[in-house]
Formats: structure tokens, sequence, C-alpha cells
């Protein structure tokens, strides 16, 4: 396993090493082991979590205030541009974003801590997104920020405007957002 710091540290970029051939691929998609000791945290994953979403749906950029989940993200099927938010108001990097082309071609995951607001917006004609969470979900601390706040200045790869959810589109934007500390 590969493991590569993006430009906020915190969130990781990691590589599986795959095994492939004339007949395939295989790889082992997670190891808590393997996982802990390629990133130095340790981290106990409890629930995961499985969507499937067309082209031109953006899902985000959701975080939970109490309960605040880390994420462990992938896609099986189909191409995602994915973002992370700090939303952590003592860190260097707060309101900066990182961005990453996850596909089931490249296999890519990424790690997003807690204290992180998450999205990302479908690329292909459909996309199947795998993630595990290191806390469940609370309905009741579940937050949006705003996928277009013009400070966050995200460089969406938009054909069109995004299919959003209802949720989505009350997002917040950034100086409204309940935040971590």
């Amino acid at each position: 396993m590969k493991v590569t710091p993006t430009a906020i540290p915190d969130v990781l970029i990691i590589e599986p090493k795959v095994f492939g051939d004339e007949r395939g691929f295989f790889y082992e998609s997670f190891n808590q082991k393997a996982f802990n000791e390629a990133t130095g945290l340790d981290v106990n994953f409890v629930q995961d979590n499985h969507s499937r979403s067309a082209k031109g749906v953006l899902r985000g950029l959701h975080y939970q205030i109490q309960h605040p989940q880390g994420k462990l993200v992938r896609v099986v099927q189909g191409e995602v541009f994915d973002v992370a938010v700090d939303l952590r108001q003592t860190s260097e990097t707060f309101g900066h974003s990182v961005s990453e082309i996850l596909s089931a071609d490249n296999k890519k995951q990424l790690w997003v801590p807690p204290g992180f607001a998450h999205g990302f917006l479908v690329m292909s004609e459909s996309a199947e997104f795998l993630y595990k969470t290191s806390d469940y979900w609370y309905p009741l601390y579940e937050r949006c920020l705003l996928w277009s706040d013009p400070v966050l200045s995200i460089p969406w790869p938009l054909e069109q405007p995004p299919t959003l959810a209802v949720k989505d589109t009350a997002g917040l934007p950034l100086n409204e957002l309940e935040l971590f500390s």
C-alpha cells in the first residue's frame, strides 16, 4: 500500500498494491493492520456505506458537527471528482480544500479525517462509491457546506449544473457554518 499526503497533510491518498494479469486483477481493498501501519493512524471503522449515482450528481459537502466521521472512500465503478474541506478552526489549513479523481480504474482511496466536509461529483455515466466511517451516521448532527461557496473556490469539473439533493441545495456558506474548534 502506498500512502501519499495531499496539500492538506491529514488527508491521505491510499493506493493499494494491485496484482493483475490477463485473467483480471486482485487487491486487498482494506486491511486494518496494514492501514494503521501505513498511515500511522489508529482508526476503528464502524460502518460501511455504498451509493450509486448518475453522471452530474454532486453529493455534499457533508459532515457531522457532533460524532464527526473519518471516511475512507473509494470508487468501484465509474469515476468521481472527490473533495475534502478542512473545517477545523484551529488548523493551518482551515477553509482549504483538496480534490482527487477516484475511479474504478485507478483504485485510489482517500482518507478524509474527522473535522472535514466531504463530497463528490460523478464524472462518468454512473459511479458506485464506497466508504467506511469511523463513527455512525447521526442525522441530527449532519450539516452541509454549500458546494458552490465562492470562498472555497473548488474547481468542480462541471459540464452543466449538477444534480443536487434538497439538503445539498440548502447547504450553508463557510462563514455561516457550525465549525470544529
